[in-house]
């Protein structure tokens, strides 16, 4: 089985490192991240550079305990391949920027600089990232720190200049890029090259609620919600004609896509509908995690630290789950889990995939909407609006092309099988 090649364009926050934990877990014959392209969404994005680089700092300090206490190092992907992380967008393209700290926290790890500073870096890496320093891109030993000290290599490079950088400095569909916050660098990435964005392999989109109720509105999930506007634009990369599902744009600060491109985006949608029958209990975290965190494992300690407020936000939010029953939904680790086993014949899109969905970006009370044609109509060959079809939604030549996936391969236990690749 060929290594798989993945980016991953997220917003760290709880579930999110989560998701980076797992894929920096895996075998090293399993996958290669390439890049983790940071995005403003559950918080701030310098905020999520932050926790990014407090998770290489624990994982380093993990790595060592582990060989001093003769048990297996583990996280051999990240020990072969050193990621490059980037920082992107600060706000959403065109709408008014709503953050999720209320469930975060401010700092999107429940408090746990200010609670464990003795876990969170000093700030002297944060030059590492300063494009005024040297706009050239990736850092190399100008900083006066040899770069092999980190378990990551720093960009000074926009998020979006180094998406583009990788899928073309890698062959054609060998590139899956995992987007577990809002798509803003994935609409400025293929806005400023169409065709080198449509290199990749498939895109993994965390996002968009269908036939579930939405998480900050009722129709609205959190990730769809904070940049409607570039979710609108990366979906219509799906269509046979993108520019017949471009949102209306208030500024125009992004062009339309050119009027021919040489392929479609390949698009797998992890809507709520999906991610939601994936949990981790309280129990279960804690049978498997507090004996580690009592023989004094780093990783053990940090992510029980940010989990134990992640399960008091739950109890606050849903009442009736409580104690050893309140659960985390894994949205974003089921992403990183598909793009490492995608092989799997049980993953498996909806029967009616693939289906045109767009994102709404100008209703008052639907920002963020999955908006699917649930009328019983014939398709038809135009491509030209009727008084009985505006928006081209029976059109064959135009409308959106996602696949929105439905089944796993084990979501009733995905929570110890993350469990067991973090820990064991």
């Amino acid at each position: 089985m060929a290594r798989k090649k993945i980016i991953i364009d997220t917003d760290p926050g709880i579930d999110d490192i989560l998701a980076l934990l797992l894929a920096l877990s895996a075998q090293p014959e399993e996958v290669e991240l390439l890049l983790i392209s940071l995005t403003f969404g559950n918080i701030e994005v310098k905020s999520c550079l932050r926790n990014v680089v407090s998770m290489f700092h624990i994982l380093e300090r993990e790595i060592q305990w582990r060989r001093q206490n003769g048990r297996t190092e583990g996280f051999g992907a990240m020990r072969a391949f050193r990621p490059v992380v980037a920082v992107g967008a600060e706000d959403p393209l065109e709408d008014q920027k709503m953050l999720a700290d209320y469930f975060h926290g401010t700092d999107g790890l429940g408090g746990i600089h200010a609670s464990h500073p003795h876990l969170t870096p000093s700030q002297t890496w944060e030059h590492l990232f300063d494009p005024a320093v040297d706009p050239q891109g990736i850092e190399t030993v100008k900083t006066g720190a040899d770069p092999e000290d980190h378990s990551f290599i720093p960009s000074r490079l926009p998020a979006h200049k180094e998406i583009l950088r990788v899928l073309r400095e890698n062959e054609p569909n060998t590139v899956t890029l995992v987007a577990v916050g809002p798509l803003t660098n994935l609409a400025l990435a293929s806005a400023e090259d169409p065709e080198t964005f449509l290199r990749v392999k498939e895109v993994v989109v965390m996002g968009g609620a269908v036939n579930e109720p939405g998480n900050v509105t009722p129709v609205g999930e959190f990730n769809a919600y904070a940049d409607a506007f570039a979710a609108a634009r990366v979906f219509a990369l799906t269509s046979p004609n993108p520019n017949s599902t471009l949102p209306p744009s208030k500024t125009s600060l992004l062009p339309p896509y050119p009027a021919k491109l040489s392929r479609q985006l390949t698009l797998r949608l992890f809507p709520l509908d999906i991610t939601l029958r994936h949990n981790l209990s309280r129990g279960e975290f804690r049978t498997a995690v507090a004996p580690l965190v009592e023989a004094g494992s780093p990783l053990a300690e940090w992510v029980s630290a940010f989990m134990a407020h992640t399960f008091q936000t739950l109890e606050r939010l849903h009442p009736g789950h409580v104690g050893d029953d309140a659960e985390l939904s894994l949205h974003d680790p089921v992403c990183v889990w598909y793009a490492l086993t995608c092989e799997d014949p049980h993953w498996a899109p909806t029967a009616t995939s693939p289906e045109d969905i767009r994102i709404e970006t100008t209703g008052q009370w639907t920002r963020g909407m999955c908006v699917v044609d649930r009328r019983n109509r014939h398709p038809i060959e135009g491509d030209e609006e009727s008084a009985s079809d505006h928006g081209l939604w029976l059109s064959q030549r135009a409308g959106n092309r996602i696949y929105r996936m439905d089944e796993s391969p084990a979501e009733k236990t995905f929570g110890s099988i993350l469990i067991e690749k973090l820990f064991s």
